[in-house]
């Protein structure tokens, strides 16, 4: 059976606080845990007011701590905006807390803009040095490393799960080359999903932790009981891609009865085009489209966006969710 993930990105929504949108994310990953996910990850965005997963790892150990048994952690990390000896640090020490339940994710992107690069202090030339970076970052968690002259203290040992994640050629590439699984972010940038996957198959190496590929896959899903419900919850996320469009920011705002009223025709094909990769709807219609699309990708895993304004009707798409995967 394909396994199920979830991807939240701690939404703050208008009319509530950030605090609360973060008591939401571990709310959702202990049912989440519950339903059988087999991991729940989270986000590294900064300068947005309607994401409060910037400090990445400080989410994880929260709702590590919450948990029991699911896999938590990034989905990803903006390696060139750090130090790998400090990433280290961070997920070897949840590694030593959490043992066998930590993932790293990590990606090239700046996961911002320009103005927010300089603030980071993200030097021009770190998106070059991304492979190095996740070799030295590889180096850190290893067994070997205790015998190092400098160590990511208290990394050394944990072998925490590396993976590699793109929206484009570039990382399955780098993922076949090192032998570590993939993960493409097909829920906001599908365009060259199927063209990676298979670079990422056919070069795939063998490596020390893994015999052969493995793949992930990123899609938005929202289900409902009728494909009305389903199609009106989905305005919240409609919206906030076309304001992503419009280059402002703004905090996830209730569903509309009609989105034509909100979006122009070309930012309606632009927004549709992000969001291609979407199952929304009944139960029954989001089976249909999911068999389609494992079939289609044949992905080891998939991960499950649910940007859903009210609370409860998100726990119950991705419970609807869970129950369609199963019986897939």
């Amino acid at each position: 059976m394909t396994k199920s993930a979830i991807l939240d990105l701690v939404r703050v929504k208008d009319g509530l606080k950030p605090e609360q949108s973060l008591h939401e994310s571990l709310e959702l990953a202990q049912h989440a845990e519950g339903w059988g996910y087999e991991r729940f990850w989270v986000a590294e965005h900064h300068n947005f007011p309607s994401i409060a997963s910037a400090a990445t790892s400080v989410v994880a150990g929260y709702l590590a701590a919450g948990t029991k048994t699911i896999r938590v952690g990034a989905g990803g990390v903006m390696l060139p905006n750090h130090s790998p000896l400090v990433v280290a640090e961070q997920f070897g020490t949840l590694a030593r807390l959490y043992p066998g339940r930590i993932d790293l994710g990590l990606g090239r992107a700046p996961g911002t803009d320009a103005q927010t690069l300089r603030a980071l202090r993200r030097a021009p030339g770190a998106p070059d040095r991304f492979s190095q970076d996740v070799n030295e970052l590889q180096q850190y968690f290893s067994s070997e490393a205790a015998s190092q002259p400098v160590q990511a203290v208290p990394a050394a040992g944990t072998e925490v799960p590396i993976w590699i994640l793109g929206s484009s050629l570039f990382g399955a590439d780098l993922a076949a080359e090192l032998g570590l699984p993939y993960g493409f972010a097909s829920h906001f940038a599908p365009r060259s999903l199927m063209e990676a996957l298979d670079v990422y198959r056919s070069s795939f190496r063998p490596s020390a932790r893994y015999s052969k590929p493995y793949v992930m896959v990123g899609a938005n899903i929202i289900v409902a009981e009728t494909d009305e419900e389903a199609e009106f919850l989905a305005t919240s996320q409609e919206m906030a891609f076309t304001d992503l469009v419009r280059g402002i920011r703004q905090l996830l705002r209730p569903p509309i009865q009609d989105i034509n009223t909100y979006w122009s025709a070309e930012e309606r094909l632009h927004v549709q085009g992000m969001l291609a990769i979407s199952f929304v709807g009944s139960k029954e219609t989001v089976k249909y489209q999911l068999s389609h699309f494992l079939g289609e990708t044949e992905a080891d895993e998939v991960i499950f966006v649910s940007d859903i304004y009210d609370f409860p009707k998100r726990l119950r798409s991705y419970e609807l969710a869970m129950e369609c995967m199963k019986e897939l």
